[in-house]
């Protein structure tokens, strides 16, 4: 490998023109794919399999048009005033009209469900009376009736005991012929009572079921009590639009269309605003903060490099990386759903990696220059020796980002794709771009200062101390110790997605969703969609009386404000319900009522619920990312522990690399939950709300910072090891290690953290966080794991640290990771060597024993 680069970076330094020409090319290449063939990046975040998929592909198949997305339109009156007649009427207006937009399945006018749902109240109201009067009116008849059958019962009774006296007295026949008939006569009269009293029991079983009926809608109305679309005091109202599609494949041209309708006709006295479930903004993917942390980075370049020339290469070679990778991901953005925060990462990855390979590379190349060593061969031998590590490096960044395939999340691994297509892309341009700017440059890389010592002898500083051993242990205590502390809030961790609160405090999904918490009710964010499958059809008649006993059963759970059906198969086997929760979308308890209502037997009558909706569909989100960061943190881990037992031929180095790459970790972790979370120094960001984590920052995470711990690593300890192969003891190979890296990897670091930091003050919640994370993720990794645990637990290692069993030092690859075969070549070229003097101050002799 350091051959071939060696003779890629003379190549590229002899045909420089032609490498930046050919890069050049390349990226003219990818900005004209991305304006031909680039599409629209979304919001949406998808993952197959979910609970709440499941009910939205039963609903797409019975209930298509609760299916499709929905999106929220606010409007409101300026001066808190109720809406006039003219403004409801043209606001209605507009809800009428948005019915014939692509893709709009319905719209609902709020002030005609407002005089829909009153007119219903007033029904039922005006049933329970009619029903009222009509059992009064029956009562009165009943009471008649009985008074009538009494007085005929006991006429009859007289008049019988009147025939059984004549007949015994020997009454002639006209005279008992005469009691017949009037005996006659009572009976007719009492069979029309009973007729009479057939019309009064038909008439109160119907009112009966009448009054079952009215008692059961004013028990659906009643549990409703909370769903509105208007507030009460008329300032404000919700205009909610269905779309034909799912929301999670619902176009951002559809979106566009319907906020560019409602926003054709302005009315006068009332602003407008949308939901973030059609408006959440699409971060810009360059702004003002990480121009000033690029700024930053250039001022360390300036002070490493100690040339404006030296500092700009490693710049310019990482934006045309940057360049190059974005535009060719965004190219497939048109055929493929690509989030808006993936190129935004890519941007992170490609800024971050590109500026430290090519300092890796120019920084060695500057070091052989002062040394006398021809510019030319100087790039090459540059490429070999540091360029073999810039690939290895970039190769393990690569393969975390990719192993976010195996999580089984399409958006993720689409994610991790486009940030190892820019990692790739940046190590290509450091071991091919930044050689042919090099050799253009010569040495003008050097100061003037500077290049009059050329060839002369450099003092390579004071003599390194060897770490004392108590030092050492104390450093391994106060380190892993203070890892733990920063730690503990990581497991409060909750995971969600953004809702309109954590929007840009100025942008209209803010404002639409505190218009709507403030005038409605905090769940009015995040309705639930809840549904009721039946194991067999429910009649016409007994539809209504099992609408409220589903619509009961859901009501009597914790935290549920109201709820109302809105939908019923044409089989009746499906029914639909809103569910108004207590509380936000992202709060604990509306992940808790979701839980709590898929945990419910089934119903009498096999009536199984399931919940669907936005909210539901993010926390299926965020507990199936939850379940796949363990399985993706052994897979990290597992690749780190292989490749560094092949690179550092040993089996302690990679166990303690690893363990500390997982400490830095879980401490990242536990900085995200104190800030975003807890809400800790948030004003010192400028963050205006708290809430869950980011749902997939946890497994981004674990992919980028292994990489880049990796790279840390690498370069840290592989002087260390090559200091051990070339006869140093192992605690001398630390203190030789440790100096000859520190300098160029507090660079590397320091670019790194501001690079991601210029991302923490972004508008989107989403690119903060993710900022936030590898900024400190790099922080604590670097500064505290790499530069002073590492050392410390191989400085009390010893000799123990590079052991690997003979027979597995005989199956594995020969990897020289810095060149050290060229360098046996050009003998000359070694600019790391120090002396290291014991903890009293004497110089050690340079063999292994000295250990003892």
């Amino acid at each position: 490998m350091a051959s071939l680069l060696y003779r890629l970076g003379s190549l590229a330094a002899r045909k420089a023109w032609t490498v930046i020409v050919t890069w050049v090319l390349i990226l003219g290449l990818g900005v004209g794919a991305f304006l031909t063939l680039g599409g629209t990046l979304s919001n949406s975040f998808d993952i197959p399999g979910t609970a709440s998929g499941a009910v939205t592909d039963q609903l797409a198949k019975k209930l298509p048009d609760t299916a499709g997305g929905t999106g929220t339109v606010v409007y409101r009156t300026t001066d808190g005033s109720a809406f006039t007649e003219e403004q409801k009427q043209e606001i209605s207006a507009l809800a009428s009209s948005a019915e014939d937009l692509d893709g709009v399945a319905s719209v609902v006018d709020p002030f005609e469900t407002q005089q829909q749902r009153a007119e219903q109240a007033q029904q039922l109201a005006d049933g329970t009376d009619q029903i009222e009067g009509g059992r009064a009116q029956l009562d009165a008849g009943q009471t008649q009736l009985d008074e009538g059958r009494a007085q005929l019962e006991s006429g009859l009774e007289q008049l019988t005991a009147g025939r059984a006296q004549a007949e015994a007295g020997g009454a002639p026949a006209a005279q008992l012929a005469a009691l017949d008939t009037q005996i006659a006569a009572l009976n007719g009269q009492l069979t029309e009572l009973e007729a009479q009293q057939k019309t009064i029991d038909d008439s109160r079983a119907d009112l009966d079921e009448n009054a079952e009926k009215v008692d059961l809608g004013t028990t659906l109305l009643g549990l409703s009590d909370g769903i509105g679309v208007v507030s009460d005091d008329d300032s404000t109202a919700i205009v909610n639009v269905s779309f034909e599609d799912p929301r999670l494949e619902l176009s951002e041209e559809i979106k566009q269309g319907t906020i560019d309708h409602f926003e054709s006709a302005p009315i006068d006295g009332v602003e407008v605003d949308f939901g973030t479930d059609i408006a959440q903004g699409v971060p810009e993917i360059f702004g003002v903060g990480e121009a000033v942390g690029l700024a930053f980075a250039a001022v360390v370049l300036i002070v490493m490099l100690g040339t404006l020339i030296g500092a700009a290469l490693p710049i310019v070679t990482a934006i045309v990386g940057v360049g190059v990778g974005v535009t060719a991901s965004l190219a497939f953005s048109g055929v493929v759903d690509m989030a808006s925060v993936t190129p935004v990462l890519g941007v992170m990855l490609g800024l971050a990696v590109g500026i430290d390979y090519s300092l890796f590379i120019v920084n060695r190349h500057r070091k052989q220059l002062l040394n006398g060593v021809p510019v030319r061969e100087s790039i090459g031998l540059a490429t070999g020796t540091s360029g073999t590590a810039v690939v290895f490096a970039g190769t393990t960044v690569i393969v975390a980002l990719l192993a976010l395939n195996v999580t089984g999340v399409p958006f993720l691994g689409l994610m991790g794709t486009v940030g190892a297509v820019c990692v790739a892309v940046a190590v290509l341009v450091a071991i091919t771009l930044a050689p042919a700017i090099l050799g253009l440059v010569g040495t003008r890389l050097l100061s003037g200062k500077a290049r009059a010592t050329i060839g002369q002898p450099h003092a390579a500083g004071r003599p390194v101390k060897r770490m004392s051993t108590l030092r050492a242990i104390v450093t391994v205590l106060v380190s892993v110790v203070a890892l733990l502390i920063i730690a503990i809030p990581s497991m409060s961790m909750r995971l969600g997605l953004p809702d309109g609160a954590s929007e840009p405090s100025d942008s209209t999904s803010y404002r639409a969703f505190h218009a709507v918490e403030e005038q409605f009710a905090e769940g009015a964010n995040g309705p639930l969609l809840v549904t009721a499958t039946l194991d067999d059809a429910v009649s016409d008649d007994d539809l209504l009386a099992t609408q409220v006993e589903v619509a009961q059963k859901i009501a009597d759970q914790d935290d549920v404000v109201a709820v109302a059906p809105i939908a019923t198969s044409d089989d009746n086997t499906l029914l639909a319900f809103q569910v108004l929760p207590a509380e936000g979308p992202n709060s604990s308890s509306t992940e808790k009522l979701v839980q709590d209502i898929r945990a419910l037997p089934q119903l009498d009558g096999g009536i199984t619920l399931g919940v669907a909706g936005q909210a539901a569909t993010n926390i299926d989100i965020s507990e199936s990312l939850a379940g796949v960061l363990p399985l993706y943190l052994v897979v990290v881990v597992g690749l780190s522990l292989l490749i560094m037992i092949v690179v550092f031929r040993s089996l302690l180095v990679p166990i303690i690399a690893t363990g500390g790459f997982v400490l830095s970790l879980f401490a990242t972790y536990g900085l995200i939950v104190s800030v975003f979370q807890f809400g800790w120094g948030a004003d010192i960001i400028g963050l205006h709300s708290t809430g869950p984590i980011l749902s997939f920052l946890p497994v981004i995470l674990v992919g980028i910072l292994f990489g880049l711990a990796m790279d840390y690593q690498l370069f840290l300890a592989s002087g260390m090891r090559e200091a051990y192969v070339h006869g140093a003891s192992a605690r001398d190979a630390v203190a030789q290690g440790f100096r000859a890296g520190r300098s160029v990897v507090i660079a590397a670091a320091l670019i790194m953290v501001s690079v991601f930091g210029g991302f923490i003050f972004s508008e989107s919640t989403i690119i903060r966080s993710i900022g936030f994370g590898l900024a400190f993720g790099v922080l604590l990794d670097a500064f505290v794991v790499r530069m002073l645990l590492m050392p410390a637990l191989m400085h009390l290692l010893g000799r123990s640290a590079w052991w690997l069993p003979r027979w597995l030092d005989r199956i594995l690859p020969n990897v020289d990771m810095e060149g050290a075969a060229l360098e046996r070549d050009h003998p000359g070229v070694r600019t790391d060597t120090v002396q290291v003097v014991s903890p009293s101050g004497g110089e050690l002799p340079d063999r292994r024993t000295s250990d003892n």
